[in-house]
């Protein structure tokens, strides 16, 4: 590991190969851990690092420390903080994905509640160069909110997303697509999902056990902003996936990656994205790098220059 590497770990800049929690933590013994996924985008001709949507983010790992009754004294300005001095620390200048974890510490029985360690990492990650990508309707069901809260980010909600994963790539496909206990979509592993017919995006409601996402709350506020679309927040049926005209995955993870098919259906040709996805695409990106000034209340900006 580059010796320039830091992370963030309860209050302190450490080497990488120092962040380490102990094998009896409650994190590890029991999966008791949440965490934010977000992302950074470098803007070159601004000379400026933009968070995208913070708040938001710190938000929702307020939801979550709440609903796993995580007992913590964060502030909000500790959490931002933190992955600001990741970033600085690093020195990045190039687009980053940052993962911020907020794990049980200590050793005890499985009803502990505290305390609560913080930890941020942050590295580098390029756009994906695919065209799209295969996917499929997976075996496994998606988590329910009857078993598990799936609108946060629970890091052992992610054994589900796992399974599914490892199924679809033993079968083939890229990732997977998960339907929920009523038999319509719910999400992919690790994102969102969009479906579009007759030039409408849809996605599913938050009540179809998806994440609370962040990304997907953004694409549907530019759909009517920007491109002049109006989405529709609905149940999606298994069968509709299979006569879609376009469909994309997105997520602070997964960006917006188009779909070219589904159990080896193809959407629109197949082979490209289509002009809905790549109108969202084109939007999305010019927002996240702060090249469209009505949304720069969306942007934290790194290094402090805009």
């Amino acid at each position: 590991m580059a010796p320039s590497r830091y992370l963030y770990l309860n209050g302190r800049i450490v080497p990488y190969g120092e962040a380490l929690i102990h094998v009896q933590s409650g994190a590890v013994k029991y999966g008791t851990s949440v965490f934010e996924g977000l992302r950074a985008y470098w803007n070159p001709d601004q000379g400026e690092l933009y968070l995208f949507r913070l708040k938001e983010h710190i938000d929702r790992l307020y939801d979550s420390l709440r609903l796993m009754r995580m007992e913590h004294a964060f502030t909000r300005e500790e959490l931002g903080s933190s992955i600001l001095e990741v970033l600085r620390k690093n020195d990045y200048r190039e687009d980053v994905h940052i993962r911020q974890t907020a794990f049980l510490e200590a050793d005890g029985a499985m009803d502990a509640a505290g305390p609560v360690g913080l930890a941020v990492d942050a590295l580098p990650r390029k756009l994906s160069t695919k065209a799209g990508i295969t996917t499929c309707i997976s075996s496994w069901l998606r988590i329910a909110d009857g078993s598990m809260p799936p609108r946060i980010k629970c890091s052992a909600n992610y054994q589900n997303s796992r399974l599914a994963t490892l199924e679809a790539k033993m079968n083939g496909y890229d990732t997977a697509l998960l339907l929920n206990g009523r038999g319509k979509l719910s999400e992919a592993p690790g994102a969102c999902c969009f479906v579009v017919r007759r030039g409408v995006p849809i996605t599913p409601p938050v009540t179809a056990d998806i994440l609370e996402s962040v990304t997907r709350t953004t694409l549907l506020e530019l759909c009517r902003t920007e491109l002049g679309l109006t989405p529709d927040v609905r149940e999606i049926d298994r069968t509709e996936l299979y006569v879609a005209e376009e469909a994309f995955l997105c997520g602070s993870g997964w960006e917006i990656t188009p779909i070219l098919s589904v159990d080896k259906l193809l959407l629109g040709g197949g082979t490209e994205p289509g002009p809905v996805t790549r109108a969202v695409q084109t939007c999305y990106f010019s927002v996240v790098r702060g090249e469209k000034p009505a949304y720069r209340h969306w942007l934290t900006p790194v290094y402090g220059r805009s």
